[in-house]
């Protein structure tokens, strides 16, 4: 196989598996949990986060850094992409959108005190933990 239809195959697998993780999730029905994060965009996206974790590529549990991170009840989080593709944070009740090579995430702030897993809607494997205290 081509180098070229070796990189539309993973293209094509990448699509599929993101409509598999979207149908997977329930549809459009969002119920909140006790343990839900709460979190909430700073406006506008600017300002600096309390906390910033580096997205660091497809390396599975150490594509984000520091991985667990931690933070206290009302401090924000932001996601800087060290990699040369768009990747985001998404977890129960959170996403950062994409977020291109080099840009940082808008904050978020965490409201809520519990572990809350997330990965990369575009990169599946690319996982994390965030845990608010």
């Amino acid at each position: 196989m081509s180098l070229e239809k070796y990189k539309r195959s993973l293209g094509i697998l990448a699509v599929v598996a993101g409509i598999a993780t979207a149908v997977a999730c329930g549809g459009s029905s969002y119920s909140s949990s006790p343990t839900a994060p709460n979190p909430s965009p700073t406006p506008g996206g600017s300002g600096s986060a309390d906390v910033t974790i580096t997205i660091n590529g497809m390396l599975g549990a150490q594509s984000y850094s520091p991985n667990p991170a931690s933070v206290k009840v009302g401090q924000t989080v932001a996601w800087k992409n060290a990699d040369s593709i768009a990747h985001t944070a998404t977890g129960t009740g959170f996403d950062t959108g994409a977020v291109n090579p080099g840009q940082t995430s808008a904050p978020i702030t965490f409201s809520t005190a519990g572990s809350f897993d997330y990965h990369c809607s575009f990169h599946p494997s690319m996982v994390g933990t965030l845990t608010v205290q």
